[in-house]
């Protein structure tokens, strides 16, 4: 042991829960009081977990290599979140999604829009991998036809993040899926069956709800005229023509052949800088403007420019400045040992099965609040309680499931969480204004803890399921 280590006390949970009780207080008063965004909320938040863990002993220099090993672990999503900013733009540009939208509206019934919606989400999610994909491309076009229906937005939003992330769980494709079999140490499949039992369930009850939704909606009186409007005006807009649907079809079979997501993404920019040149006749310049700053809709009607004016690489820094926030917030919680504090109090009152998942359920909510990152919250968590499970004779692939059921279903709901940023950044709604409709996100951790406390599919060690 360094002589510096030796002046490094461990932090009491108390303390522990300094920056976690001013990071709440200050994004409460920022964001109702103040009329400001959750940056500097964060920021200052980062200072003070940054002041606790000098009273404890640790450098200034431990901690900002904290924060850059924190950055190191994301560089992968935010280089994706980037990526994607630019299909979105290039795509609208190119009319790939307004053909989606124009089609859309033409085929689905308002009545079965939300299923539709949630199932197409899911199969795009569980080819692909990847929520961020499946929203950032599929979720828009759906989020267009919502509002050419006339149905909420946040609802619509709620129902493409709940399929989006059903699909997400259970591709083998999913970096997630496998970072939380990696680290309860499960066989990958072994890890994907065992979590059916949770989010089928999960997903039949968000069906239900969401079909109850369709039916209200769709019975009401449906503004055709509105239909029209938007149909017409993208028609006039945009050359529409079923040819434009290729590019998401390649891109789902890009990475279905296992083509990483970096590479398919870029594969997707380059399609839609091809079809803006070709269908739409852009020029270099307005595809190299329109990918840095997003696509402009200049039409004079509200509901189509407030639905096409999206993307760019620009589009995305405000959520990325967030990100960094976050990531830095994160990196001192962990360096500094205040996130395991934590855990380890929670972890004292897991004494049965059932409060064990529990317990799992919490720490991953409390690390994607804390931290702002889904990774995070799989890693911390996994490593915490990987020993308790196999203690208590259980199977880790119940540790698995639930690293999933809990901490990645949860970073969509946590607004300054980097999921939660970019699926309202990308759909324009909020996340306090779609939070209360992911359905599936919000009753998977609920039965994986009730399964927990009546002994429902948990397996032991030595059992099969």
């Amino acid at each position: 042991m360094t002589d510096a280590n030796k002046n490094i006390k461990q932090i009491s949970f108390l303390k522990a829960l300094i920056p976690i009780v001013f990071l709440i207080v200050a994004l409460i008063s920022t964001l109702k009081f103040f009329d400001g965004d959750p940056h500097m909320a964060i920021f200052a938040s980062t200072i003070v977990a940054g002041l606790v863990a000098k009273s404890a002993g640790h450098s200034w220099k431990s901690l900002e290599q904290g924060i850059v090993d924190t950055f190191s672990k994301t560089t992968q999503s935010i280089l994706i979140f980037c990526i994607i900013g630019i299909v979105i733009s290039t795509w609208i540009l190119a009319g790939i999604v307004p053909a989606m939208i124009f089609y859309g509206l033409k085929i689905i019934a308002p009545s079965i829009f939300l299923i539709t919606s949630c199932l197409i989400c899911a199969i795009v999610a569980l080819a692909t991998g990847s929520s961020w994909t499946t929203v950032g491309t599929v979720g828009i076009a759906i989020i267009g036809m919502g509002q050419g229906f006339d149905i909420p937005l946040p609802i619509v939003a709620g129902s493409i993040i709940s399929g989006a992330y059903f699909g997400d769980k259970l591709s083998p494709l999913s970096d997630t899926t496998n970072l939380a079999s990696a680290m309860a140490e499960v066989n990958l499949f072994d890890h994907i069956k065992h979590l059916l039992y949770t989010s089928i369930p999960s997903l039949m009850i968000a069906l239900t709800i969401y079909g109850v939704l369709g039916i209200k909606y769709g019975n009401a009186s449906l503004d055709t005229g509105s239909i029209d409007l938007l149909l017409t005006n993208l028609s006039s807009q945009f050359y529409i023509s079923p040819v434009l649907l290729i590019p998401p079809v390649l891109i789902i079979a890009i990475v279905i052949m296992r083509i990483p997501a970096i590479p398919g993404l870029v594969g997707g920019v380059i399609l839609g800088s091809l079809f803006a040149f070709v269908f739409q006749g852009s020029d270099m310049t307005t595809i190299i403007r329109v990918a840095h700053y997003g696509y402009v809709s200049n039409t004079g009607i509200e509901s189509v420019d407030s639905l096409l004016t999206n993307g760019g690489l620009n589009g995305m820094m405000w959520a990325l400045s967030l990100v960094f926030a976050s990531l830095s917030f994160a990196g001192i919680m962990e360096t500094s040992g205040m996130i395991n504090a934590i855990a380890e109090k929670i972890l004292v009152y897991a004494k049965r099965t059932g409060s064990l998942i529990l317990a799992t359920v919490l720490t991953c909510f409390s690390i994607n609040i804390m931290t702002g990152d889904q990774y995070l919250s799989i890693i911390f968590t996994g490593k915490m309680y990987k020993k308790s499970y196999t203690l208590k004779g259980l199977h880790t692939k119940n540790l698995s499931r639930t690293l999933e059921d809990a901490g990645t279903l949860s970073s969509p709901l946590v607004p300054w969480n980097a999921c939660a940023v970019f699926m309202a950044t990308t759909l324009g709604v909020s996340t306090m204004a779609y939070l209360p409709f992911v359905f599936f996100n919000l009753f998977s951790p609920i039965i994986a803890v009730i399964f927990g406390y009546l002994n429902i599919a948990i397996e032991q060690k030595d059992q099969d399921i």
